[in-house]
């Protein structure tokens, strides 16, 4: 049984009742996307990466960015979003040809339940076990792991990355939730919630540094704040996003800014005025050690309110 074929999926997991629905269809590139609409928001979630495409709360605007030169192809990174990281974020610490940011955001992951909640809200489970992947990914990480991720659509936006370690010793992960934002304007974007607080600075060979007041965007942006479990927020003085987050120690700010955009190719005509990626994380210092037998929970929730500004 192809478990990523879209008739199956909607046999098993469909939805039509308790006031939403939730439906496969294929998508961009012949990859299936689960559509989600409820009386709180709609959404849209590729199988490729398990990697959000959409939400759009009831009333309100989309609130996650996606390039219009996104290119949807398998096994190929997708520009916006909400990519997920994992299991290491960035460049792997000892063999550059494996992949950036690690495999889970390439690869098709399993559905495997969906959900009409009491709440109103719906929900949908994916899972990833790397040892069942092909050969090239065992090669990458021949743990013994299995992670869940858990979405739940409604008037807030869940998000819970569960890594579950099965091996006898201790896993070291990297990981992050590099969701792209829509923004109005982000030369007119402030985020709040990071004052004082250390991070290092990619575009300035990983210095570290400490922020004063809250963080603006005018030129090239690529910090990973550490030690950094707070709550933050987004306000481009239309509206104000607001992320809370358990089992992340750090907190990602990027914006490439013209120079690197252009460099891109899939950004979009001044696609860096309109998105701002602040991602919670598990990076450079701060990478999670799970036990033997043990899980780790990554979890976060975006909602939305009045810009403050």
């Amino acid at each position: 049984m192809n478990i990523h074929n879209v008739e199956q999926l909607n046999k098993e997991f469909l939805l039509e009742s308790g006031g939403g629905t939730l439906r496969f269809n294929a998508g961009k590139g012949d990859i299936p996307v689960a559509e989600i609409q409820n009386e709180q928001a709609t959404a849209s979630i590729s199988l490729q990466g398990a990697h959000v495409l959409s939400w759009v709360p009831a009333g309100g605007g989309e609130v996650i960015w996606v390039s219009e030169d996104a290119m949807f192809a398998l096994a190929r990174s997708l520009r916006g979003g909400i990519p997920v990281c994992w299991p290491w974020f960035g460049l792997h610490e000892s063999n550059t040809g494996f992949p950036a940011h690690g495999f889970a955001r390439t690869v098709l992951w399993k559905v495997a339940d969906t959900q009409q909640l009491a709440t109103g809200e719906t929900q949908i489970t994916f899972k990833l076990e790397p040892g069942l992947l092909d050969g090239k990914f065992q090669k990458m990480w021949p743990l013994a792991t299995l992670v869940e991720y858990r979405v739940t659509i409604g008037r807030v936006l869940t998000l819970e990355l569960i890594t579950h370690n099965y091996s006898d010793q201790p896993v070291k992960i990297g990981q992050a939730l590099h969701t792209y934002f829509i923004v109005d304007d982000v030369s007119k974007t402030t985020v709040v919630g990071l004052e004082g607080k250390d991070y290092l600075d990619k575009t300035d060979g990983f210095k570290r540094k400490t922020q004063s007041g809250p963080i603006t965007i005018s030129a090239e942006v690529d910090r990973v704040y550490l030690q950094t479990p707070d709550d933050v927020a987004i306000d481009d003085g239309k509206r104000r996003i607001n992320i809370k987050k358990q089992g992340s120690r750090s907190t990602v700010v990027w914006n490439p800014w013209k120079v690197a955009a252009e460099k891109m190719g899939d950004l979009g005509k001044d696609g860096y005025l309109k998105m701002l990626c602040v991602e919670s994380a598990n990076a450079a210092e701060d990478v999670v050690s799970i036990g033997a037998g043990e899980s780790h929970t990554l979890r976060v929730v975006y909602d939305i309110a009045a810009s403050l500004n």
